[in-house]
């Protein structure tokens, strides 16, 4: 995930500090078994992963996932160090997993499933060591079981806002995504937002947010796609009308797209915009597509969505890349807000979320972009670059190195 060598061209990281970022504090493998009745047991194997806590109690979402895996949890842990040191967000890197399909089983079983994996890692949500919150195939409606046993506000977050939740937390990756694109359309390609193309890959809650705030602010959302295919309009999307739709729980192969054309995941990639966004699933842009990428920049707004060989091609190409560890970032800045008013019990409103995550974004891009020039290297480096120089810092101050 981190180049060090390349990063040791510009600051000097010591040994030790490689070994504690390189290798996760604490792994554990769950085995989750609840009997609901005489001949039915469920069985499933859990993950929690302690990537790097010098700055604070792990934070990272609890991912719901048949595929979900150890090797998985362990990057996504990893990703989140790096994240939570960039934005300064006083949290450190975790993550965990249940491996099944959340959709089945029902949810009762789901209720009983979620409890046990609480039961099992109680101690540590009680001493605050970790913080989960919804991620792939969990909900605001899981985070508040786990609430419902820890009888603590500040032990998960992303809980719904009547339970002590957030207002604003669901938009928040998606208000970060299009903050970021704002400030990146006017420093890179020296334009406003209002006047740039847009194609977005993914209509989950990350990319259906992220086109409904660009839409906002005037920028042209030409192409837009979900798991069954796309849509696009030269003239623009009609945003408001397809964010109704999709958040009913439609696909958008069944939007009524008679004055639309339609387009595939793989053409969506290779469209001539000013700026895409791969919003949905990593490894898209690869070895294979980077040559026939068009856009004059990409905000990677998924995790991971942009390979090595792929981000190489497109470095060679002098294609400026806006990496996931900035892009996303507005979600865990959401999250320290619920979590911080859990603990001290302020209440914020939406617009007050939004500000926030607007101003956090706004000075870390304008760090990684000074950066950038002072070193003479891209987005990605620029932005390990801050994060890593925090985290070393840290481990000075607390004498781990």
């Amino acid at each position: 995930m981190v180049n060090f060598g390349r990063l040791e061209k510009f600051i000097e990281i010591p040994e030790a500090a490689k070994v504690l970022l390189t290798t996760p504090e604490k792994a554990t493998t769950l085995s989750i078994n609840i009997k609901l009745g005489p001949n039915k047991v469920l069985i499933y194997n859990g993950y929690v992963v302690y990537h790097n806590v010098v700055m604070g109690p792990a934070k990272g979402g609890v991912r719901f996932a048949s595929n979900v895996t150890l090797e998985e949890t362990k990057t996504l842990a990893e990703l989140m160090t790096y994240k939570c040191s960039l934005m300064g967000i006083p949290f450190g890197g975790g993550k965990s997993g249940i491996a099944f399909d959340p959709k089945s089983i029902p949810d009762f079983e789901r209720m009983a499933l979620i409890k046990e994996y609480v039961r099992m890692i109680m101690a540590d949500l009680l001493a605050g060591a970790y913080v989960p919150a919804p991620d792939l195939g969990s909900t605001p409606l899981d985070m508040a079981i786990i609430y419902g046993e820890t009888h603590r506000p500040e032990s998960v977050t992303g809980k719904p806002p009547r339970l002590g939740g957030l207002p604003g937390r669901r938009e928040a990756t998606g208000r970060g995504v299009s903050t970021i694109a704002g400030l990146a359309c006017q420093a890179v390609l020296g334009k406003e937002v209002k006047d740039a193309t847009i194609a977005i890959q993914g209509c989950g809650n990350v990319g259906s947010y992220t086109a409904d705030f660009l839409y906002r602010k005037g920028a042209r959302i030409i192409a837009i796609s979900d798991i069954s295919g796309g849509l696009y309009a030269k003239e623009g999307l009609p945003v408001p009308e397809i964010f109704d739709f999709v958040s009913r729980g439609n696909l958008l192969s069944g939007y009524p797209s008679d004055k639309l054309q339609r387009v595939d995941n793989p053409s969506l990639l290779t469209l001539p915009v000013d700026i895409l966004i791969p919003a949905a699933v990593e490894d898209v842009i690869t070895e294979k597509n980077a040559r026939n990428i068009s856009a004059r920049m990409v905000i990677e707004a998924a995790n991971g969505p942009t390979t090595p060989k792929g981000d190489e091609i497109l470095s060679q190409r002098k294609v400026p890349v806006i990496p996931d560890i900035l892009t996303n970032s507005g979600g865990v800045v959401a999250s320290y807000i619920e979590w911080r008013n859990a603990k001290s019990g302020n209440q914020t409103s939406a617009e007050e979320v939004y500000d926030f995550i607007d101003g956090k974004m706004e000075k870390t891009f304008q760090q990684i972009q000074g950066l950038t020039k002072e070193h003479k290297t891209n987005f990605r480096e620029g932005a390990y670059l801050l994060s890593v120089s925090e985290l070393v810092s840290a481990m000075r101050e607390r004498s781990w190195i």
